[in-house]
């Protein structure tokens, strides 16, 4: 049995529905949401600028409250000072992720033992107002910090003096929330499997025009193993995971996206001959064309059967991660797929069930199960891993369909393939997570090309002429290079 080395927190959210309310709270609801909006999209504008670089969140408020009072939009002070620092929160994150990209642009730009002082220097200048002093740190500031601006107007923070929790049932609990008359508070009640507590959002959905409590729930620790079994997992359409252990995780996961884009697709066009004969109707008979757009082009039932179909998707992706992890704390290496794919040619139906992939709730179930059982999950660079040879790491081989069929005519499944190829790059020192794609091409046409030298006795234009690789490779800069010797 591995040794146990540390502990882990399992923390998730819970989102939890409201089930009962009066027309009046509904209604003061609404309109709080309203104002805080108001407050939020100001203090994002004053707060998200350079001037307040580095501000501490808790002393986001005081500045807020020099253009602004709760007094001038008839809010709560507590109300004001709860959403005004969970703007600032959002935008700390924002700047601390702007830090570590200027870091690393440093690091890159000054590599070497030579440069240790002048790198430490600057890295603590991008932390304070101090990198104004340099050009070079400003202008690489400027490029990461994309300043943001809220129109978020659906939702209140409530801290855990600001409401109180009474059990009614096994399964429902009434809240009773801070108003914006004093001394008076709005009941509303929420089906939840357990009691809320803590930080709580409540959040009012435009597409099922329903509320909601958003809390976090701490499900106690998990000791983490210091070795834990490596897996490598291929995101795919056809079934949510494919591991490098060949197994495959959210079979009927395409059929299932494709049926729901297909549907869309096909009901889309049908609205679209009806929005068209509305338009035409418009002047000639306006009462007929006034019916059909109040019975036939409303978005109420689809909008429920899009969240049916959304529902369905989600949770099979769910159940797939749970089969992965299947209890066990593991090392997982998965594609980082947050950057869209450029210069990609496509067909308009491809495109469009590429729509359907949920590649945001994949990564995100992943982390959740993750954190459940103590696991961690490591996203590499993505390029090439469905290209390569998992047996020698080269480019030499091709990619059609469900099959990838190297040069000696092997044929591999092409997900288990790609999958031993992100479990190797999860250790590989030489392709990074943040390289681009040029740069990993080089790299593997390097490898190739020392594989074709070392064991078949070829150099890369042979390998294309035998069909080997593939020509389009040799297009790139890379491969120029290789051959002119550089």
């Amino acid at each position: 049995m591995p040794k146990k080395v540390g502990v882990t927190k399992k923390i998730s959210t819970q989102v939890v529905p409201v089930i009962g309310m009066t027309e009046a709270v509904r209604t003061e609801l609404l309109s709080t949401m309203k104002k805080l909006g108001i407050v939020r999209s100001e203090s994002y504008n004053k707060l998200g600028s350079i001037n307040y670089w580095g501000l501490d969140w808790k002393k986001s408020y005081r500045e807020v409250r020099t253009f602004r009072t709760p007094e001038s939009l008839g809010l709560p002070s507590k109300l004001m000072e709860w959403a005004v620092s969970d703007v600032a929160k959002v935008i700390t994150a924002q700047q601390a992720a702007c830090t570590d990209a200027v870091v690393k642009k440093i690091s890159k730009k000054f590599p070497g033992k030579d440069n240790e002082k002048k790198r430490k220097k600057l890295c603590q200048q991008v932390e304070t107002l101090a990198f104004l002093e340099s050009s070079l740190l400003h202008r690489l500031v400027r490029k990461e910090y994309q300043r943001g601006h809220s129109w978020v107007k659906n939702q209140i923070v409530y801290q855990q003096g600001g409401y109180k929790c009474k059990r009614l049932s096994r399964n429902t609990y009434q809240l009773e929330l801070a108003g914006l008359t004093r001394r008076k508070r709005n009941k509303i009640v929420v089906k939840s499997n357990r009691k809320v507590k803590g930080q709580i959002r409540l959040i009012y959905t435009q597409l099922s025009r329903q509320f909601e409590i958003h809390f976090l729930v701490d499900h106690g620790i998990v000791e983490t193993p210091s070795r834990g079994r490596e897996v490598g997992i291929d995101k795919g359409y056809t079934e949510a995971f494919y591991d490098s252990e060949g197994q495959a995780h959210g079979k009927g996961l395409g059929q299932l996206a494709t049926k729901k884009s297909d549907r869309i697709c096909a009901k889309n066009r049908k609205r679209g001959k009806l929005w068209a004969l509305h338009r035409k109707l418009e002047k000639i008979d306006p009462a007929k064309s006034a019916r059909i757009l109040e019975n036939n082009l409303t978005r109420k039932a689809e909008n429920r059967r899009y969240r049916q179909d959304q529902s369905e998707l989600t949770k099979i992706i769910g159940a797939a991660s749970k089969s992965l992890f299947n209890g066990e704390a593991l090392k997982v290496f998965a594609e980082d797929l947050t950057k869209p794919i450029r210069n990609k040619r496509q067909s308009k139906a491809v495109s469009r069930k590429l729509n359907s992939w949920m590649k945001g709730v994949m990564r995100d179930s992943l982390q959740k199960w993750a954190n459940w059982t103590g696991s961690v999950v490591t996203e590499v660079q993505p390029s090439y891993t469905s290209q390569v040879d998992s047996r020698n790491g080269t480019l030499l081989g091709r990619r059609t369909g469900e099959n990838f069929t190297g040069w000696d005519g092997v044929v591999l499944q092409a997900d288990h393939n790609a999958a031993k190829n992100i479990l190797a790059r999860g250790t590989d020192f030489e392709i990074t997570r943040f390289m681009t794609r040029a740069e990993v091409q080089a790299v593997l046409l390097r490898r190739t090309a020392r594989y074709l030298e070392d064991i078949l006795g070829l150099d890369l234009l042979d390998a294309i002429a035998v069909d080997y690789l593939d020509s389009k490779h040799s297009k790139s800069k890379a491969f120029k290079q290789l051959l002119s010797g550089i």
